[in-house]
């Protein structure tokens, strides 16, 4: 996970996660529309998984 990445997800959530597929996007887009940091939150977690 770059530095680049982290800051990104920090002011877009959702445009971060663009190339991980359609149901991170959409998870994320969700929380991000409830709460900023639960879509922060879960963008990071997306991007630091190693599985994917």
């Amino acid at each position: 996970m770059s530095v680049g990445r982290v800051i990104l997800s920090i002011l877009f959530p959702t445009l971060a996660v663009l190339d991980k597929g359609c149901g991170s996007i959409i998870i994320v887009s969700i929380l991000t529309a409830l709460g900023w940091i639960p879509g922060v939150i879960a963008a990071l977690i997306i991007l630091n998984n190693p599985n994917r």
